[in-house]
C-alpha cells in the first residue's frame, strides 16, 4: 500500500510517498481501506516535532479517516467486512490502509460521503463535546467563536446556533466572516481591522460573553478572556497562533469564570461513552440534513504537502481533505 511518511521532523515538503507493507491485524482490530482522510492542525505540529505525541520514525500523520472495512480480527464480533465507517487515531491516517481498534470506529450514515466522513469526527466531535459537555452552553447564552471559519471553528458556529445560542463569529477576513454568517453567526468581528475587546463590549452592551470557543490562543486569548461575562466559560481548544497564552488568575476570580480545556481525543481512552453519546446526536442531525460540513478543498494523497500548507498559511475555510 502507499503511505505518506515522515522520516524526520521538518516541514510538509519533507514528507514522502512510499510503498510499504499493509499493517498487520491484531486482536480486537479491523483494517480499513481508506477512501479519504482529514487534514488537521495537529498533523502540522506532529511532523514538526511540536505535538505532545512523538511517534517513532517513520510514521504517517493523519488523525481521522473514512473508508470500508476490509478485514476483521477473529475476536471482533460486531463489525463486518464492507461496512462504511469513520475512525480516529493518534496518527497514521495518511495511507491507503489503516488498522484501528474496533472500538474506535464511528458509525457513518448511509447519506454521508467519504469526504464528509473524513472531515467529520474531530471537528464536530470536539465542538459538540466542548459546547455541551464541557461548557454546558444554554439556549439564549452568547457564544464567541474565534477562528470562526476554520475547520473546528466553523462547526462551533454551526452547532452553537443549533443549540440556541447567540453566536458572535470572529475571523481575520471578510470572506471568512461571510462563511461564518452562512453557517448561522448572528454578529461578526474582523479582528484584523477591529479591536476585539471594544467590539465585544459594544455587541454585549458591556455584559460580556457567556462562552468563548478558542482554537487560536495567543493575542486573541489575551483580549477575549477579559470580555468573559459573570460565570463565563472559556473553552481552550488549541493554539493555532503558535503561542500558548497565560491567564491572570484574578480574571477568573473576579468573574467567577472557568477556564475549561477540551482534549476530545482523550475521551476515547478515559470516557468513551461521552464520544458515543455525542456521535449519536451528531450523526442523527447529519442524516436529518441539519449539519452541512464545509469542504474547502480535496487533494490527492501525494498532494498532502500542499494540503498542509493551506492550513499553515490560514487559507483554508472549513475542512481540507485527502482522497486516496
Amino acid at each position: 500500500m502507499k503511505a505518506l511518511l515522515c522520516h524526520q521532523f521538518g516541514t510538509p515538503e519533507d514528507l514522502s510517498l512510499a510503498d510499504i507493507p499493509s499493517p498487520p491485524l491484531g486482536a480486537g482490530q479491523v483494517k480499513i481501506a481508506v477512501r479519504a482522510c482529514g487534514v488537521n492542525f495537529p498533523d502540522i505540529l506532529m511532523i514538526g516535532g511540536l505535538y505532545q505525541l512523538k511517534p517513532p520514525f517513520p510514521f504517517s500523520p493523519g488523525l481521522e479517516v473514512a473508508g470500508d472495512i476490509i478485514e476483521v480480527a477473529e475476536d471482533v464480533r460486531d463489525r463486518r467486512v464492507g461496512a462504511r465507517v469513520m475512525a480516529t487515531m493518534m496518527y497514521g491516517g495518511f495511507a491507503e490502509e489503516v488498522v484501528v481498534p474496533a472500538a474506535a470506529l464511528l458509525p457513518m450514515p448511509p447519506e454521508m460521503s467519504y469526504e464528509h466522513g473524513a472531515g467529520f469526527p474531530l471537528v464536530y466531535g470536539t465542538s459538540h463535546v466542548a459546547l455541551t459537555h464541557r461548557a454546558q452552553l444554554q439556549a439564549g447564552e452568547t457564544l464567541l467563536v474565534l477562528g470562526a471559519a476554520g475547520g473546528v471553528g466553523l462547526t462551533a458556529v454551526e452547532l452553537g446556533k443549533r443549540l440556541g445560542a447567540r453566536v458572535i463569529a470572529a475571523a481575520s477576513t471578510s470572506e471568512k466572516l461571510e462563511l461564518a454568517r452562512a453557517y448561522g453567526a448572528d454578529d461578526l468581528i474582523n479582528y484584523s481591522s477591529e479591536n476585539l475587546r471594544d467590539r465585544l463590549n459594544e455587541l454585549t452592551e458591556g455584559r460580556g460573553v457567556d462562552v468563548i470557543f478558542d482554537p487560536v490562543g495567543g493575542d486573541l486569548f489575551d483580549q477575549a478572556v477579559r470580555r468573559l461575562a459573570w460565570e463565563g466559560r472559556y473553552l481552550v481548544i488549541g493554539f493555532a497562533s503558535g503561542r500558548i497564552p497565560s491567564l491572570p488568575a484574578n480574571i477568573a476570580l473576579l468573574k467567577n469564570a472557568s477556564i475549561v480545556g477540551t482534549f476530545w481525543g482523550a475521551y476515547l481512552k478515559n470516557d468513551p461513552g461521552i464520544i458515543r453519546a455525542s456521535f449519536a446526536i451528531l450523526t442523527d442531525w447529519y442524516a436529518s440534513g441539519l449539519l452541512k460540513p464545509h469542504i474547502h478543498q480535496v487533494f490527492a494523497l501525494d498532494e498532502a504537502p500542499s494540503a498542509l500548507r493551506q492550513l499553515m498559511n490560514r487559507r483554508a475555510m472549513g475542512k481540507v481533505i485527502l482522497k486516496t
